[in-house]
């Protein structure tokens, strides 16, 4: 039986921290991030036991503590929040309504970052081969001059950085 939250409105960014502040909470998210679909808490248990284990194979007492912390802490409180769904039946867990709003937050998970960095490589390298082919003295290109295109792909990363700060 799957205990569904009716929260609808948005995570507030506190929220996100809290739920993040956790190790094992933010152990859960990123496990299930890199699953892409529905876990079993035993899975997510033993994961986070190896992680937090100095010693293999990993104790079946500390298994068995983070087992019980999920199923009596971290679980109820990301399904409260709608980042995950919980099957308590199945012992299950797959993502939940508010799931990619915490996962943005997680290290290695922002897309949106990695694509800023993209253009901003690409206006740089345009930048560059236009100096460079003016340099050259190709036809077309050696007509523009050197400064202002430089200026142009500078002030073109900057209003994209300027663009994504506002977002």
């Amino acid at each position: 039986m799957s205990v569904q939250t009716d929260r609808t409105e948005p995570l507030e960014e506190s929220e996100v921290f809290h739920i993040l502040g956790n190790d094992r909470r933010r152990a859960i998210v990123q496990l299930l991030a890199n699953e892409g679909g529905q876990v079993d808490v035993s899975d997510v248990a033993s994961e986070i036991a190896a992680t937090e284990s100095d010693t293999t194979p990993v104790p079946n007492n500390l298994y068995k503590s983070v087992y019980v912390s999920l199923q009596q802490t971290h679980l109820p409180q990301l399904e409260e929040d709608a980042v995950i769904e919980y099957d308590s039946e199945a012992k299950t867990i797959r993502p939940g309504r508010h799931f990619d709003d915490v996962l943005r937050y997680v290290d290695g998970h922002n897309d949106d970052h990695s694509q800023v960095l993209q253009l901003h490589l690409g206006l740089c390298v345009l930048g560059l081969a236009v100096i460079a082919l003016a340099g050259l003295g190709v036809p077309v290109v050696s007509a523009i001059d050197p400064v202002l295109s430089s200026v142009l792909v500078l002030l073109a990363a900057g209003a994209s950085s300027l663009y994504q700060l506002l977002a």
